[in-house]
């Protein structure tokens, strides 16, 4: 716990798998489900779209995590040791992918995803840290997000500057399932 996995291409936990069981009980039905190309998100979607009987589409790698660049598998103690301050002054190694490039990439996928859908629902698994990215690029409160905790983005197929997005929605009580995927 407290690692920076960015897009290090990690399984799902036993309690990842059973969060993700649990999940497919507490959401409602979507018109189709598509995720990140990292195993971890793609197989809590399989999880979720078979407990749901809905068709999966092909993996999607805008949706990945952000590329931490150096700091991938590092905790927050080795980062402070080796970048001193950084953490708390929010600056980021060379490596570590720019918000706009994050915004650009998830923006694609989801307007693609309206077009491909439109009036439709469609769940997306992807990552906590893209998220709060997207959340902060559209001046949206910068919360954290559970595991399995998400929000609504709506978007206008054909309209490149609209997207709303909604509150953070968690499946589960704080504590209820753990933490940790």
């Amino acid at each position: 716990m407290g690692r920076w996995q960015g897009q290090a291409d990690i399984e799902l936990t036993d309690l990842g798998y059973e969060q993700a069981r649990r999940a497919s009980e507490k959401l409602g039905m979507f018109d189709a489900i598509v995720s990140s190309d990292l195993r971890r998100a793609h197989l809590t979607a399989t999880i979720i779209a078979n407990g749901l009987g809905v068709g999966i589409l092909p993996p999607d790698p805008r949706l990945r995590e952000t590329d931490v660049g150096e700091w991938q598998g590092l905790t927050h103690t080795q980062i402070e040791r080796d970048w001193p301050g950084y953490l708390d002054e929010h600056k980021r190694p060379p490596g570590f992918e720019s918000d706009d490039s994050i915004v650009t990439r998830v923006s694609a996928a989801l307007f693609d995803l309206a077009e491909q859908f439109p009036g439709s629902e469609v769940l997306c698994v992807a990552h906590a840290g893209v998220i709060r990215v997207m959340r902060r690029a559209h001046r949206v409160s910068d919360t954290r997000i559970a595991n399995l905790g998400g929000c609504h983005f709506i978007v206008t197929p054909g309209s490149s500057s609209s997207i709303e997005i909604g509150d953070v929605v968690d499946l589960f009580e704080h504590g209820e399932l753990g933490e940790e995927l």
